[in-house]
């Protein structure tokens, strides 16, 4: 799948997309910091000083210095976030439109009075032959990422704390690290280039404020949580914006509603599995997208709409044009509850039977509905629906391949929970190109 950015082409618009926000994002949010009228006096009394206060490049600061708003656009701003400024400047909205058409104020208003600029008009629509050349190559790129593996795994915070605290070795705790000792010289051996961390948030970033479904990580870094104990004492993660935009475009392009968060605290959900395959690192040896589900508050969403978000994932992934290799990791559960008289539950048969068809049937696990998994699995055994992201993003669901366990591990308790384990390696039957 190729990204369409035909709208580029549309003379005399800027199209606020992921590329333009990633360029953006600081003068953004120097433009949100306009909405106190603290901040505003601030601004006003030495515009220089305040800028030099924000991590803005030269040709940012100049460009509201010089109060040149296509100069801003261009330097990745938006103009709803541009409007704050120009408000705080005393300008109308009128002004900051006619001053990036080259007219005054009272020029654009006496435009837009006589019926405004007219879309038929010389300049204002794409020539055809400039569209035709767009389109014209449609060539899969030659060289483009891939998924590798899928590691899914419990994310368990008591197994944070046991690594934190130097309690691996002790005799509660050894059954559960043991069964990770393969995995660790398994993932050292085949370190990707990137993971997508598959996880859910618990009420760490996402609060009752804000409940998004899907949440994917487009930022640079992403800080360890404070889960009220103190952050963990591991590294915080670094992201890959460039290959997160274009994971959105293809997404969101397939219908899949993304929030898109450039800046989140990542909790335990997101650290445990990297701890568990990566051991103690002063860093983290490869990037990591963050794909957030929510898992906490109902309606949560299908096992079979996270089945399709892994298939189109796995599209996304392969029409990114450098050779990645990328993982995709599946984690949370397996069976437990921790609220209410059926706190503790453990059920083993059915944690079983999921990893036996997360194997060999995940097109009909993806079917199990919500209620099975409370009743059967505990209320918060709903996370393993995110296993099946991770599931749907391996070849063999397409009929484009074949996976191979390289390594099954189940566990109780490490705490509150039923902890599993599995990798599967992706074996792609690369097809010819004129296939593809």
């Amino acid at each position: 799948m190729t990204i369409d950015r035909t709208y580029r082409l549309v003379p005399g618009t800027t199209i606020f997309d992921a590329e333009q926000s990633a360029r953006g994002y600081h003068l953004n949010q120097f433009c949100m910091s306009l909405m106190t009228a603290e901040n505003r006096a601030a601004y006003l009394a030495d515009e220089r000083a305040y800028l030099d206060a924000w991590p803005l490049r030269e040709e940012q600061k100049r460009a509201l210095l010089d109060r040149d708003l296509n100069a801003a656009m261009h330097e990745g701003g938006n103009i709803y976030f541009l409007a704050k400024w120009g408000a705080t400047l005393g300008f109308s909205f009128q002004r900051m439109a006619g001053s990036m058409t080259g007219m005054t104020e009272q020029e654009y208003r006496d435009m837009m009075v006589a019926g405004g600029r007219s879309a038929a008009a010389p300049g204002n629509r794409i020539d055809h032959a400039v569209l035709e050349a767009a389109h014209a190559d449609q060539a899969p790129p030659a060289e483009h990422a891939g998924v590798s593996a899928a590691v899914f795994t419990s994310h368990v915070p008591a197994i944070g704390a046991a690594l934190d605290h130097g309690k691996t070795e002790e005799p509660y705790w050894r059954p559960v690290f043991a069964g990770y000792e393969h995995s660790r010289r398994w993932v050292a051996a085949h370190t990707p280039d990137v993971v997508i961390l598959v996880y859910n948030d618990h009420a760490s970033a996402f609060d009752q404020s804000l409940v998004p479904t899907f949440v994917l990580g487009t930022g640079a870094a992403y800080p360890v949580a404070d889960e009220g104990y103190g952050p963990r004492p591991v590294p915080g993660v670094e992201g890959d914006p460039e290959f997160a935009a274009h994971l959105a475009h293809c997404l969101i392009r397939e219908d899949f509603d993304l929030t898109l968060a450039n800046e989140m605290p990542v909790d335990h959900g997101l650290t445990v599995p990297l701890s568990l395959l990566f051991g103690e690192v002063e860093r983290w040896p490869c990037k990591v997208i963050p794909l957030h589900v929510n898992v906490v508050q109902y309606p949560v969403p299908s096992g079979a709409r996270c089945f399709e978000l892994g298939r189109a994932l796995r599209r996304a992934i392969e029409s990114y044009p450098r050779p990645l290799d990328v993982q995709v990791w599946g984690t949370g559960g397996m069976s437990h509850q921790l609220q209410g008289p059926r706190a503790g539950l453990i059920n083993r048969e059915w944690d079983g039977a999921f990893l036996d068809r997360l194997v060999t049937d995940p097109a009909g696990l993806a079917r199990v509905p919500h209620l099975e998994y409370v009743e059967e699995a505990g209320s918060e055994g709903i996370e393993l629906v995110m296993w099946l992201i991770a599931r749907g993003a391996l070849s063999d669901v397409d009929d484009d391949g074949s996976v191979d366990v390289e390594h099954r591990f189940y566990h109780v308790p490490a705490s509150n929970t039923a902890v599993g384990h599995l990798i599967l390696n992706n074996n792609h039957n690369r097809r010819p190109a004129e296939e593809n």
